[in-house]
Parts: structure tokens; sequence; C-alpha cells
């Protein structure tokens, strides 16, 4: 059988899959009233709390497992050169993030990491840049959203990619929509790289979900608070930078 022909493209499907699930989530804030003791940034909690349950058994059936046998077979050194590979790519986005946010160094310093690893360092398998003292500031346009004023809106856990809010989930699907390997015309060779970006960035969590299995009283509300914590931190960070350049 063709591989071209039989297998799937991850972009359209991907772009689709987003734009259904803001559609439904926002149908579901419509219709959904907060009780007395409803968290205020999470008016849908039992729909989130649904969607994390789906989450967490696809996880325990396909993504841990296999995330674990490839922690446990891949040599460091090849995993080190995937990480290498996959931060290259995001500090492109995160020039364009800082160029939108009006961040002129860091728009500078990431795009200068991303040429110099991608010429010199084998196409991003080594970290050339940051031996040569390249600083990296990873952005998200989420972040850009949240940078410019537009509000967080309610908690949202998505199917698949678990945490995030309205803003974020936005700024995902316009990151999809520019997704260097989305965007590559080989489909076998497109959805060979994004299921190993998922299959790596879930082998590098192991650890921290053993940690939350253990401490966690109620794992829904931990992470919930902890990602909205997170998100809140990282955008008045940014908008405190502006501050302190507007009195310097």
């Amino acid at each position: 059988m063709n591989p071209h022909c039989s297998a799937v493209s991850i972009r359209p499907v991907m772009a689709r899959w987003l734009s259904w699930c803001l559609a439904l989530c926002l149908v579901v804030l419509a219709g959904c009233a907060s009780g007395p003791n409803a968290h205020p940034r999470d008016p849908i909690e039992p729909f989130n709390r649904g969607v994390q349950r789906f989450n967490d058994g696809v996880d325990e059936a396909v993504l841990k497992p296999v995330a674990t046998a490839y922690r446990e077979v891949m040599p460091d050194l090849l995993r080190t050169g995937v990480n290498n590979f996959f931060a290259n790519l995001r500090d492109l986005w995160s020039s364009v993030n800082a160029a939108l946010q009006l961040r002129p160094q860091e728009a500078v310093e990431n795009f200068m990491r991303f040429n110099v690893n991608t010429f010199l360092g084998l196409g991003g398998v080594l970290d050339v840049a940051s031996e040569l003292q390249i600083e990296r500031t990873t952005l998200d346009f989420g972040q850009t959203l949240g940078r410019w004023g537009i509000p967080s809106g309610p908690y949202l856990v998505l199917p698949f990619m678990g945490p995030s809010t309205v803003r974020d989930a936005v700024g995902m699907g316009v990151e999809a929509s520019g997704d260097l390997v989305m965007g590559m015309d080989h489909v076998p060779s497109r959805n060979s790289l994004y299921a190993l970006r998922v299959v790596e960035a879930r082998a590098n969590l192991l650890r921290a979900g053993t940690m939350l299995d253990q401490a966690a009283l109620d794992k829904y509300s931990f992470t919930r608070d902890a990602y909205l914590q997170r998100r809140d931190s990282q955008v008045r960070a940014l908008i405190g930078r502006d501050d302190d350049a507007a009195d310097e």
C-alpha cells in the first residue's frame, strides 16, 4: 500500500479538531450555570473533569506505556538530540511571538538561535546556540494575547491536549496553523515527527506525573490551580517588564 495515500494528514485534522473543541466548549459555557461552590474561573468543572478522565484513560492505555518504553530504549544522547530538534522549532515561533510583543531583543536572540542551530547544529539536533551563550526565551501565542490585555477566559481541559483556557486554546489553534512540522508536505514524515514529539513530551513528564499521583488528593484541582497560577505569572511577568521599561 502506498504510504502517501494511506497516511492521514494531521494538519487539517488538527485544525478541524481545535475548531470543534472551541465550538463545543462555547456551547457548554453558554448553557452552564455556576453553582455556589464553583471555582470562579472554572464554570464548566463537570465537563472539564469528564474530559480529564478521558485523557487519563488514553494516557494510561497508550501514551504512558509508549513513553515509558521510549525512555527505556532510547539512548540519552539520541533523546537529547530529539529534544534539541523540537526546541529549535519552538525558538522560531518564540521569535515571532517576541516580535508581536514588541520585544526586539528576545525576537532577535530566538531568531539567531534558530539559524545557528539549524545551519551549524545539524538541523537543530545540536544546541550550538547555547554553547555560544545566545539566550532562549520561550514564548507562545497565548502569552502574546495576554500581553495585549486579552483575558484568559474560563479554565478548559482539551481532549488529548490537557489543561488550557479559552485564550490559550485560541493560541494553540494559531500556532498549529504555523507549525513547521504540520506544514511539511511529505505526510508520512509529518505524522512520524508529530508522533515523536508527542511521545518525547510525555516521556519528559513521566516523573512529574508519578509525583502528582502520589502527592495530590484531588489531581484535577491541583492541576487546574497550578496551570492557572503559572500562566497568570507568565503574563504578569511580561506586563511587568513593560512597566519597568517605561519607568526607565
